[in-house]
This record gives structure tokens, C-alpha cells and sequence, in this order.
């Protein structure tokens, strides 16, 4: 047993990954596969994010929110996938403690940051269907960026406070982790000391993060549901439905992932289903994001062809 907070005296234990090890014959086609989705993710992302900024079309409040939820699924994935790909094509899938609780604390920071962006979104959704007249005065520059550094904010604190409460356990030198990613539950799993304070807290905040976020996002599309429906114009229903379907498809996706994952606990569920899950979560959805929302925006697509003709024919 290993005690961190011996210093200098400890020996760093170090923790094997094992992944997807145990289907030897799909290592290289999960890797193109999972390459390709890492790529896709980066373009897709990296591009949002330019589009958004020189397209002054895209100058609004609702593509200040999505830049920001870009940044942070290019993040998210970026804390993942290298290592996935890394242990797909290597015999030797160990990674030190210090990397694996440092993936740990971003993936825990970006992942409740992506939490509280799309609630930050449904709400700014809500104020722009239900109060029109008013959008402009409600949703200030300075009331966006307190809910996006409110964003980032939060995140920091939950990842900060779990990271030192997993650093507060003892280890043993080594020890296997049963998935491709360093998540509170298999780190803590490794432990050799007791982990119920570090488990409880850990269920405390993703409970308290689940409930609020999707307390607020129910809550306002709740009220976009009664105001579209109590619209005249079927034509004008239908227009606002249509943009509030992005977000929503977000939304659904994310949470639902979660929730099947993390809040519906079944004894049964196998440990390749929940490798799966957290393929789905951490690597897959922040792919859909981009496409998810540039698919259904003209302006998206329209300035995505001129910046793809002007890298072909710079004269245009």
C-alpha cells in the first residue's frame, strides 16, 4: 500500500488501462475508427469556432454560447482520445498516477462545464421564444458571460474538489483498470483505503449537477412548449420548433447518455456496455455537436463552402 502523502518517501503506484485489450482481432479498426472521429472532431470544432468568428452573421448571443461549447467538446475530446488511441496500438497500456488523475481532472472539468453550457443555452432559448420584445435587454453581454465563466467556474470547483479528495487515498503500486479512461469510479476502485467519503461526494455534485441542469432545461422548454403552442400561425410554430431542434437533439443526447450510464444503476449491465457508454459520451458526442448544429443553420453551411472555396481558389 502506498500512502501519496508520505512525499518523497512513496513510491507512485502506476495503473494499467486495459480498454478494449480483450477483442485483440478489433485493435487496428477500432483505432482508424476512433482516429477518424477524433478528426472529425477537431475539424468539426476547430471549424464552429472559426466560422462563428468570421461570419459576422454569427455575431449573436446563441453562436457565443455554441463557440464556447466547441471549445469545450474539442477539449473534452482532446483529454481522451490521444491516450485510447495510444493503448489501441501499444502492448504496454500502463499510465502513471499523476497522468491518470490529471485526465481525471480535465475530462470531470469539461464534462461538467459541457453540462452547465447547454443549460446556459436552453435558458437563452427560453428568454429569445418566450420574450422576444425583451431578448436583447435580458440576455446581456455581461449577464452571457457570467453564465459562461459560471460555466468554466463550476466545473473547476468540481473538478478541483474531487481530484484532492482521490489524492487524499492511499494506492497500491499498481493496479488495473478496467476501462480506457480514468474515471472517479475506477480510480477509486484501485484504492487501497476506504473510499466512501470520495465516492459520496463524488454522487453528491453529479446528482446535484444532473438535477439543477435538467431541472432548468425541462423548465424552459417547458415554457417554449406553451408559448409555440398558444402561436397563431402554424408556419410560425413550426419555424420556432425548428430552431430550438439542435439544441434540443444536444440535450437529449448528452443527458440521455448519462443518465443511462450513471443514474440508472443495473447489476447487470456488462462492463462492455459501459465501456461503450463512455465511448458514446466522450468521444462520439462531441463529433455530433458541430454537425448537429451546422446541418441545420444555412449561414454555418453557407460560410463553410467560402471557406473551403477560398482555400482551393484564394482569388475568390
Amino acid at each position: 500500500m502506498v500512502m501519496l502523502s508520505e512525499g518523497n518517501r512513496s513510491i507512485i503506484p502506476t495503473f494499467v488501462l486495459l480498454g478494449f485489450s480483450e477483442y485483440p482481432v478489433l485493435q487496428v479498426p477500432l483505432f482508424l475508427v476512433f482516429l477518424s472521429i477524433y478528426i472529425v472532431t477537431a475539424v468539426g470544432n476547430l471549424g464552429m469556432i472559426i466560422i462563428i468568428k468570421i461570419n459576422p452573421k454569427l455575431h449573436t448571443i446563441m453562436y457565443f454560447f455554441l463557440s464556447h461549447l466547441s471549445f469545450v467538446d474539442f477539449c473534452f475530446s482532446t483529454v481522451v482520445t490521444p491516450k485510447l488511441l495510444e493503448n489501441l496500438l501499444v502492448e504496454d497500456r500502463t499510465i502513471s498516477f499523476s497522468g491518470c488523475i490529471t485526465q481525471f481532472c480535465f475530462a470531470c472539468l469539461f464534462g461538467v462545464t459541457e453540462t452547465f453550457m447547454l443549460t446556459a443555452m436552453a435558458y437563452d432559448r427560453c428568454v429569445a421564444v418566450c420574450n422576444p420584445l425583451f431578448y436583447l435587454t435580458t440576455m446581456t453581454p455581461k449577464l452571457c458571460a457570467l453564465l459562461v465563466a459560471g460555466s468554466y467556474s463550476w466545473g473547476i470547483v468540481c473538478s478541483l474538489t474531487l481530484t484532492y479528495f482521490l489524492l487524499a487515498l492511499s494506492y497500491c503500486e499498481s493496479g488495473i483498470i478496467n476501462n480506457f479512461i480514468c474515471e472517479h469510479s475506477v480510480i477509486v476502485s484501485v484504492s487501497c483505503s476506504d473510499p466512501y467519503i470520495s465516492q459520496m461526494l463524488c454522487f453528491i455534485i453529479a446528482v446535484f449537477n444532473e438535477v439543477s441542469s435538467l431541472m432548468i432545461i425541462l423548465t424552459s422548454y417547458i415554457l417554449i412548449f406553451i408559448t409555440v403552442m398558444g402561436m397563431p400561425s402554424a408556419s410560425g410554430r413550426w419555424k420556432t420548433f425548428s430552431t430550438c431542434a439542435s439544441h434540443l437533439t444536444a440535450i437529449t443526447i448528452f443527458h440521455g447518455t448519462i443518465l443511462f450510464l450513471y443514474c440508472i444503476p443495473n447489476p447487470n449491465t456488462s462492463r462492455l456496455i459501459v465501456k461503450v457508454g463512455s465511448v458514446f459520451y466522450t468521444v462520439v458526442i462531441p463529433t455530433l455537436n458541430p454537425l448537429i448544429y451546422s446541418l441545420r443553420n444555412k449561414d454555418v453551411k453557407d460560410t463553410f463552402r467560402l471557406v473551403v472555396a477560398k482555400s482551393f481558389c484564394p482569388s475568390i
